[in-house]
C-alpha cells in the first residue's frame, strides 16, 4: 500500500472515532466505535503519539463507560 494511501485511509479513520466520541456513540453502541478503533490499531506502528494517546482515552472512556467531554 502507497504510503500517501495509507496515511490517508488512517486520517478518515480518525476523523470517524473522532466524531463517534464527540457524539458519545460509545454509550449506545460501544461495538460501533469498538470496530473503528480495531481498524486502527492494525496499523499502530505507523500512528502517532498522538493518535495513539487519543485511541487509549477512548477505548478507556469505553470500558468505563465515561461521557466524552
Amino acid at each position: 500500500m502507497e504510503n500517501n494511501t495509507l496515511l490517508k485511509k488512517i486520517e478518515e479513520r480518525m476523523d470517524m472515532l473522532q466524531a463517534q466520541m464527540k457524539a458519545n456513540v460509545h454509550l449506545e453502541n460501544e461495538n460501533t466505535v469498538i470496530s473503528t478503533i480495531d481498524s486502527l490499531t492494525k496499523f499502530w506502528s505507523v500512528l502517532s503519539e498522538e493518535d495513539k494517546d487519543y485511541i487509549l482515552a477512548a477505548q478507556t472512556a469505553i470500558d468505563d463507560g465515561m461521557k466524552w467531554e
